[in-house]
């Protein structure tokens, strides 16, 4: 699990230092370019999906229809404007997924919708060691977001997907990109929904039939998405899921010093 912890902590430290440098005017295509040019600089060449960058209402999909409209545009960032970048780069083999929310100046809607996510880690993580199929606590998240009065903006990703699973990717000299995702992670994805296929689980996290299971042992990149009008909020990070049958070494996060985590411990400690 080192490897995959080193590069969710790259991953994070690149959101961070882009995060940094957004100034007003910036556009998501020149902010996914900043992700790409950090991480390949510090020798990231290949990815599960290459970066992306959303400003203003697209933090909470609004209006989104077609997978393509995931994609960075040319929407320019302005003061309190709430951001999310989105990155998967694979590093030395290892994969990681990854969200960072934030704004250019103070955002109080997003920072009450960040503020609130803490709630959904600790459900996820609670109910992943019950054993609870992961169509059920899909369906717990959505009704937690209900009660706090979001609305599920995962849901809007393919398959209304809230996690995947990671795994290892095999190096290769040169890995294209097929829509933005790398050739070689999308063979191992593949390959996990035909052995998952055959053995009825599926390594995508959805509302749907087929997530009706007990998550499988394994890397999970986890992705829960608040929305409120027009404003949106997520953190993504690996859950582990093990075989274990004690209950605290069956499932955990796999690192628990990442930004979100550090905010709500400082949050904690001014009250």
């Amino acid at each position: 699990m080192r490897g995959f912890r080193t590069v969710q902590r790259l991953a994070y430290a690149c959101a961070e230092t882009v995060a940094a440098q957004l100034t007003p005017g910036v556009t998501e295509r020149e902010a996914a370019r900043m992700q790409r040019v950090w991480l390949r600089e510090r020798g990231v060449r290949d990815w599960f999906h290459l970066p992306f960058a959303w400003f203003g209402d697209r933090t909470a999909f609004t209006g989104f229809r077609v997978p393509l409209q995931f994609f960075p545009t040319d929407r320019r960032l302005a003061p309190g404007m709430p951001f999310v970048l989105d990155m998967a780069p694979v590093f030395e083999g290892f994969t990681a997924d990854i969200g960072y929310s934030g704004s250019l100046g103070i955002n109080p809607v997003q920072d009450r919708l960040m503020a609130d996510l803490e709630a959904h880690r600790e459900l996820i993580l609670r109910e992943v060691r019950e054993r609870r199929s992961l169509r059920e606590i899909y369906q717990d998240v959505d009704r937690l977001m209900a009660r706090q009065g979001y609305a599920n903006r995962h849901r809007a990703y393919p398959f209304g997907v809230i996690a995947h699973k990671v795994d290892r990717v095999r190096e290769r000299r040169w890995s294209p990109q097929v829509f933005g995702f790398g050739t070689q992670a999308l063979k191992g994805l593949a390959s996990d929904v035909l052995h998952g296929h055959r053995e009825g689980w599926s390594p995508l996290w959805s509302p749907y039939r087929f997530s009706d299971h007990p998550p499988p042992p394994g890397l999970w990149a986890v992705e829960p998405h608040l929305g409120f009008r027009g404003t949106g909020a997520k953190f993504e990070e690996i859950l582990v899921v093990t075989d274990s049958t004690d209950p605290e070494e069956s499932a955990f996060w796999l690192d628990d010093d990442l930004p979100h985590v550090r905010r709500w411990a400082e949050e904690k400690s001014k009250t």
